[in-house]
Order: structure tokens, then C-alpha cells, then sequence
């Protein structure tokens, strides 16, 4: 099932809708975590739901113009793409994007590029993350809504044996013009409402790569009981290790969801991260030369990669979390 049919299939069956509160919210961290680790899998399919369900939904929520496509795409009719990552800027330096909008009274005219956009090649319009005005300052960017089939725009499929069915793809504008009700909600709260709802979407990562240690650690416990290895007190201990981490992340989950700060779901993004490659990297030598099958663990390693990228890379939030860090005092001492 490629990821469109999956959204289509969740929307019309009132799940994604069931994940929100009211209008604008974001979603429910616990239905959200419910959703995600039953769905787990394949890793393309479900990565192409993530930035729907974190940040596309409620900031279409926000905008009157707009209504319908919300709707749409709240119930499975519809999918829009989260075009953020920046054609001319490091994915990590929004501020720096030079795809812009120049809006007028009547129109607003889209010029420039996004990359690596989940859902790209399938989806029917694009969230898309411009810049208004120069500066770096956080208002100077504003949402709009493109359709994918609107005249100047371009899609160029990712070439990449990984994340199948996730329709990732390179968005390119070239003086696309469109009526000014394509902008969505208030000029210049681009930044702001992005900020905001990055925060979801570091959670559901957490909660993610947490399912797929859960499950990375069944599938090489029932494997290994099956054979002679199994009597190896060494290879029971790294799978105990394994155990271990992934419990530890389980319940930093768990903790994250009840109390949900953009501080919290830094830290628990990085430490999913962390916690996933150590735990595919075990598994996957304890599963020897089946390992690197085409549905292995060395390969899910491999794509999982992208839990230390997307959502802002692992060094870059390591950055901010250090920011939190309380400051010494000159007698040693540490103030909050």
C-alpha cells in the first residue's frame, strides 16, 4: 500500500480526525503514539504520514480560505505535502530559504524550491513554507497552499532505494501565481506556527522509532529462540541490552506525552535516535548474514538514519538542548 492509499484509508475512516481535540489543536500525543505503533510499518508509507498529522492539519485549520481542502484532507479525500526544507538553504536553517511569495491584494505569485518533501508525487497540493519579505527575523515567512497541478509547478521524484511509497520528491515553483486566498492564515506567522507544531511532530518520532526498537528486538528474540544460539549467555545479554534501551526510550515516551514542551520532545527525539541505531546495529549482527536480507534489519538500520535528520538534525537540537543546561555559578554551584 503506497502512502496516499494509506491516508485515504485512515482519513475515511475517521482515525485522523479522531487524533484531534478541536479544530487547530494539535494532535492528541497519546492517540498519536496509539496510531504509530500500530502502524509501524512499512517505513515510507508511514513517514509520509507524519508531517501531515503534525503540522499540515492544524495549520490548514487555521485558515478560513481554506476550509475545504482542510476537511478533505482531515477525512482521507485529499493530501497535502509539507513543503519546508529549503531548495537554497541548509534543512536545518529555515531562516535562510529563498523560495519566496510575493503577495499583493489579489494574488500571491511562488518562486523557488523545496526538497526531499514527503508525499510530493502523490499528493494534491503542497503546504509550502515562503519567505514575504527579507530578514531572518520569524516574521517573515507565511504559509500557502499550491496545488501540485497548478501551471509552474514541478515535481521531480527522489531517486532512492529507501522509504518506498513515502512519494518523496523536489518541488520546484516557478512564478506560480495564485489567488491571494491561497495564503494560509495571518501574513507572517509562517515561522511561528511551524515552531509550533515541530514539536509534534519530534514526539511522534519518538514514539516511532520506539515501536520499531520494540519490534527490531522481537523479531531477533524469536529468531535467535530458534536456534542454538540461544543457549550463548553472550548473545542473550546484548539482546537484554537491547531490551533495556528500548524500555528506557519507552518510558521517556511516556513521560514526554504527559507533559509535551518543545524542550521534551528535543530531548526524546535525540534520544530515539541514538537508541534506534544502537538497537538495529545489535540486532542486526545478531541475525548474521540474514541481516542484510532486503526486508533486514541492516537495511531498516540504514534508512532509520533519517530519525537523526528529519525533524532538525541531532547536533542541531543537541545545540538547543545545551541552551536549557543550567548555568554555573562562580561557588561551583548550579542555578536554574
Amino acid at each position: 500500500m503506497a502512502g496516499r492509499d494509506l491516508w485515504c484509508e485512515l482519513g475515511a475512516a475517521g482515525v485522523i480526525a479522531g487524533l484531534y481535540p478541536a479544530p487547530g489543536a494539535a494532535p492528541d500525543p497519546g492517540r498519536l503514539r496509539s496510531l504509530v505503533e500500530e502502524l509501524d510499518h512499512p517505513l515510507g508509507e508511514v513517514l509520509s504520514l507524519c508531517p501531515q498529522l503534525a503540522v499540515v492539519i492544524p495549520v490548514l485549520a487555521t485558515g478560513e480560505s481554506v476550509r475545504t481542502i482542510w476537511q478533505d484532507t482531515l477525512h482521507g479525500r485529499a493530501v497535502v505535502a509539507l513543503a519546508a526544507t529549503d531548495a537554497g538553504a541548509a534543512g536545518s536553517d529555515l531562516t535562510a530559504m529563498t523560495t519566496s511569495a510575493r503577495i499583493t491584494d489579489d494574488e500571491v505569485v511562488l518562486r523557488g524550491g523545496k526538497r526531499w518533501i514527503t508525499a510530493a508525487c502523490f499528493a494534491d497540493h503542497a503546504l509550502v513554507l515562503a519567505r514575504h519579505r527579507e530578514g531572518t527575523h520569524f516574521t517573515s515567512f507565511t504559509w500557502v497552499l499550491v496545488p501540485t497541478s497548478a501551471e509552474g509547478v514541478s515535481i521531480e521524484s527522489v531517486q532512492t532505494p529507501f522509504f518506498a511509497g513515502a512519494g518523496l520528491g523536489h518541488l520546484t515553483f516557478d512564478d506560480v501565481r495564485l489567488p491571494r486566498t491561497h495564503v494560509v492564515g495571518r501574513v507572517g506567522f509562517g515561522m511561528a506556527g511551524f515552531a509550533r507544531h515541530i514539536t509534534t511532530e519530534r514526539f511522534l518520532s519518538g514514539a516511532w522509532a520506539n515501536a520499531l526498537c520494540r519490534r527490531a528486538v522481537g523479531d531477533a528474540s524469536a529468531r535467535l529462540s530458534r536456534t542454538p544460539l540461544w543457549e550463548s549467555d553472550a548473545v542473550r545479554q546484548r539482546l537484554a541490552e537491547c531490551l533495556v534501551d528500548q524500555l528506557t526510550l519507552e518510558a521517556l515516551c511516556t513521560r514526554t506525552a504527559e507533559e509535551l514542551t518543545p524542550a521534551s520532545a528535543m530531548v526524546l527525539k535525540v534520544a530515539a535516535a541514538r537508541t534506534l541505531d544502537r538497537v538495529l546495529a545489535c540486532c542486526g549482527q545478531l541475525h548474521g548474514a540474514d541481516g542484510f536480507a532486503e526486508a533486514g534489519p541492516q537495511a531498516l538500520r540504514a534508512a532509520a538514519g533519517m530519525f537523526g535528520i528529519a525533524g532538525g538534525p541531532t547536533e542541531m537540537l543537541l545545540g538547543l538542548i545545551a541552551d536549557e543546561l543550567p548555568a554555573p555559578r562562580r561557588d561551583g554551584r548550579v542555578v536554574a
